[in-house]
């Protein structure tokens, strides 16, 4: 049974995202809250598999309650989704960076919801490709970039092409056809990529990639 928190600052979104959790037979809403900082006190307490989080809430934005959760050892199992809008995307990018394992938007259909709270329960994490570009190229036009050579340095050429198709949106499936391996050679390299460049899931590896200039947005 996946355990969820609910954060969001208005009753009825919080109401219709319970209704969509309890129709699924492996989910249940363990607490809910209306702004950051009960939103971090619930999770830091409960220690929710998953705490899906508003991004703009009262007393604590989702960025600064997310950077508490991921950054509290004891809730080091919980893992947050955070959901968004467009107009909202340096809010997102931020979230990510405080350890946030995906995002999603706010108008997700529910069975993709569903798949995405499973997906991240497990450990991986989830991009709303769309939300990616915008935010991605916003964070390129900045010229803002890390020298992440030396990290760079520990991955095989064919790891770095690996790291350049999932920072590029790609899926493992979509890779393997793309670079002519299967499926779970593909995992390997990724589970390796993410090992020698100490990230901890597939979304701080598209922040990397973007943020040591291995991968500009609008390239193909």
């Amino acid at each position: 049974m996946i355990d969820v928190l609910l954060a969001d600052d208005q009753a009825l979104v919080r109401t219709g995202f319970r209704m969509i959790l309890e129709n699924s037979d492996d989910m249940r809403v363990v607490g809910e809250a209306g702004d950051g900082a009960q939103a971090a006190e619930i999770a830091l307490d409960l220690r929710p598999d998953v705490v899906l989080m508003d991004v703009r809430m009262p007393k604590l934005d989702g960025v600064d309650a997310t950077r508490r959760i991921c950054s509290d050892g004891t809730a080091r199992h919980t893992r947050v989704l955070i959901l968004t809008t467009f107009d909202l995307d340096e809010y997102v990018f931020a979230a990510v960076r405080a350890g946030a394992s995906g995002f999603l938007l706010k108008d997700t259909l529910a069975p993709d919801l569903l798949s995405a709270i499973r997906v991240v329960a497990r450990g991986d994490a989830v991009v709303a490709p769309s939300v990616t570009r915008r935010l991605l190229e916003r964070y390129a036009d900045s010229g803002s970039t890390v020298d992440g050579t030396a990290a760079l340095d520990t991955l095989t050429g064919r790891e770095r092409e690996v790291l350049g198709l999932v920072a590029r949106g790609l899926s493992n499936l979509e890779i393997a056809g793309r670079l002519y391996l299967s499926d779970g050679t593909v995992k390997t390299y990724v589970s390796r990529i993410l090992a020698k460049l100490g990230l901890r899931d597939r979304v701080q590896a598209v922040v990397f990639a973007y943020e040591c200039g291995l991968v500009r947005a609008g390239s193909h």
